[in-house]
């Protein structure tokens, strides 16, 4: 597999079919405007986090372990142990996804991380030993195998300074996906909801559970909510954005963004939302950037969520985030994919700073 090249439909279609969710591209988001560009909020530099599902789910490991002084929270859904891949095609389909290799050695990951630590790839094992950790499952999961979500909690028991800074959830009928309690007026729409095993046209998984609200919960434990209207509720905008100016390879032009009232005037924190393959903006319009639960805990907690978003190619078919090396260089031997160095990492990272900058600093 991996000496074919990427642009050889069948075999690359194969395996990013299994890397991703393994759904069919549909139409493309409308969007009424040209997207203006990030704006600058002065967020909270504090108590951010990263969340994500399947490939974001890897992703946002990635970004939690190369920075960890930038985020308070991780919460990951549906993936397994950071750096599994390790930058080849071959080990994220037969060990990260399936186990037909053999299940990921931890204590090799391990000797990777430790590596990275010496050359200062990655943040420090002591920032690292702080975070507040999230990780979920689905017991059905045909897509990622429950056991390698184990493997990731192991993972993270070995590296944070106490276990109750860690919280494994486990769903016994769920499959792969994000799992919500869709709300009472909601209906069917072109890309569908799934039921809880299966993925539907999006895999947002109707479960009737509210994943988003219990992780954050469980990330922000000392948050209140916030009501500003005679209703109880708080309200917010999602507004898209050009991420053309942090443009790297798999990236799409335009992200979303949705600010909570009261937010545009600074100290919010944010937390990113990392899609998995074939969930973003080009494939499932917005549903993912609506229907997860995020935004409703946002809404009334007084936090930013920032949804960057990527897009397809012939070397990424299935629109995932790079989470096995294919951004990097053609010839490296070993991509830096998952280090500081990390060009979609790299990228990310801006975004965060952008939003946690004040206006006068971007002038």
């Amino acid at each position: 597999m991996l000496s074919a090249p990427l642009v050889t439909p069948h075999p690359i279609a194969y395996v990013l079919l299994c890397i991703g969710l393994g759904l069919p591209l549909i139409a493309e988001a409308e969007t009424v405007n040209e997207p203006d560009d990030l704006s600058a909020l002065g967020a909270a530099a504090d108590q951010a986090s990263v969340v994500g599902v399947s490939s974001g789910g890897y992703m946002a490991t990635q970004l939690a372990v190369a920075w960890p002084e930038r985020f308070s929270g991780l919460g990951v859904l549906a993936a397994g142990p950071w750096s599994c891949a390790q930058g080849s095609l071959s080990l994220a389909l037969n060990q990260c996804m399936m186990t037909r290799r053999g299940a990921p050695s931890l204590d090799e990951l391990e000797s990777r991380y430790q590596r990275y630590l010496e050359l200062e790839q990655v943040g420090s094992a002591e920032e690292l030993s702080q975070l507040r950790a999230y990780l979920w499952h689905g017991e059905e999961d045909e897509v990622v195998e429950p056991a390698l979500g184990d493997l990731l909690a192991e993972q993270w028991e070995q590296w944070l300074a106490s276990s109750d800074q860690l919280r494994v959830a486990r769903s016994e009928d769920a499959g792969h996906g994000w799992p919500v309690r869709l709300p009472n007026n909601s209906s069917p729409g072109p890309y569908e909801w799934g039921d809880c095993r299966q993925g539907g046209g999006s895999y947002v998984l109707s479960c009737d559970e509210d994943i988003a609200g219990d992780m954050l919960d469980w990330l922000y434990p000392e948050r209140e909510a916030f009501v500003t209207d005679n209703q109880g509720e708080q309200g917010g905008e999602l507004v898209t954005f050009d991420q053309s100016e942090f443009a790297v390879k798999g990236f799409a032009d335009t992200g979303y963004v949705f600010i909570p009232e009261g937010c545009d005037g600074g100290n919010c924190p944010v937390t990113l939302a990392l899609h998995g393959c074939q969930m973003n903006a080009d494939s499932i319009g917005d549903t993912f950037v609506r229907y997860t639960g995020l935004n409703a805990w946002a809404a009334t907690h007084q936090q930013i969520v920032l949804y960057p978003q990527t897009e397809s190619s012939m070397a990424n078919p299935q629109g995932c985030w790079d989470w096995w090396g294919f951004a990097e260089s053609t010839w490296q031997l070993s991509p830096q994919h998952d280090t500081r160095s990390g060009t979609q990492i790299g990228a990310l990272m801006a975004m965060l700073d952008r939003l946690q900058a004040t206006p006068e600093q971007t002038d």
